[in-house]
């Protein structure tokens, strides 16, 4: 019997989950770059310069406490208090933090509820359109990608490429912007060119394909990181840029990206989920997890804020 070990730690998942893959709403186009009878990993074209400089984009999510809203009706209505932050990390020799923003909100569907007011923190209302936990916790989501997308946009132009981690908000991209994806939950390839992917050195690519959600379109393409070994899709990422430039200036982006990452993947002994999570993108989320505050003291806070309304 021949087996493999998944390299992240069973605590955070798994990266790819063969068995859960969900098929696209639209079929990706898998032949812009070169035909699907040609897929084959790629090297960057030579002469290709990594970035100097490079930006890592990130968010974090915590749930304070979950509450129990009454509105004027006299109808209860579940919702969370939460903190999320974002983030920009540069990486130009060393790696320093150069932008951080932290939110909170009373995520509650109760149209009446008014912002939580704590000694240690303002939560507002964000409205959400039902009080079951998954929909609760979608908008939390959102609301954190949005806080990401402002983030990018913000410090766009502080580096030669900005490297968002998760896929790219539609209307949210900002220039340079390069949507890095972990973990695969949709299934883009066909049987062919899946097998490229798992044919692929560290630093190579699959050539691009295209990404077709809710009316817009992504390049997009696999690269896989050094360090991990196992299975065919060990240390493999999914990256994409917004399909608003041609295919040779696509093209011209993933190859410097394939460059650039695998000098930040990760190694097993410093990261749970290494290669994947990225050095830089790891010591952001430690700084803005710290940044969300004690969750001890919010937790208290807000049980007393609840005593005294």
């Amino acid at each position: 019997m021949r087996f493999a070990i998944e390299g992240w730690a069973p605590e955070y998942g798994a990266p790819l989950d063969p068995a859960a893959l969900a098929d696209p709403a639209t079929p990706a186009d898998l032949g812009v770059e070169v035909p699907v009878e040609a897929w084959a990993p790629r090297r960057p074209a030579p002469g290709t310069a990594a970035p100097t400089s490079v930006l890592f984009v990130d968010g974090v999510r915590r749930v304070e406490a979950r509450v129990w809203v009454t509105a004027e009706d006299g109808a209860v209505h579940q919702g969370i208090c939460a903190s999320y932050a974002s983030g920009a990390v540069r990486s130009d020799g060393r790696a320093r933090l150069v932008h951080a923003r932290v939110a909170r909100g009373l995520f509650c569907p109760a149209r009446d509820a008014e912002p939580v007011v704590t000694r240690h923190a303002t939560f507002p209302v964000r409205a959400v359109a039902g009080d079951d936990l998954e929909q609760l916790s979608l908008s939390l989501q959102r609301c954190m990608g949005d806080l990401e997308a402002e983030v990018a946009t913000e410090v766009a132009d502080a580096a030669d490429l900005v490297v968002v981690d998760g896929p790219l908000k539609r209307g949210g991209a900002a220039p340079r912007a390069v949507g890095y994806v972990k973990t695969h939950h949709v299934g883009y390839l066909a049987a062919g060119p899946e097998r490229v992917v798992a044919a692929l050195a560290p630093g190579e690519r699959t050539p691009l394909f295209v990404v077709i959600s809710l009316s817009w379109s992504r390049y997009s393409w696999y690269v896989r990181l050094p360090g991990a070994e196992g299975h065919p899709w060990a240390g493999v990422v999914r990256c994409e840029v917004a399909a608003d430039a041609t295919v040779a200036e696509a093209a011209a982006v993933a190859d410097r990206v394939t460059a650039a990452l695998p000098r930040f993947a990760s190694q097993p002994h410093k990261d749970p989920r290494a290669p994947q999570n990225l050095h830089p993108i790891a010591g952001l989320e430690r700084e803005l997890r710290r940044r969300l505050g004690d969750p001890a003291l919010l937790y208290r806070a807000l049980r007393s804020a609840a005593a005294a309304a």
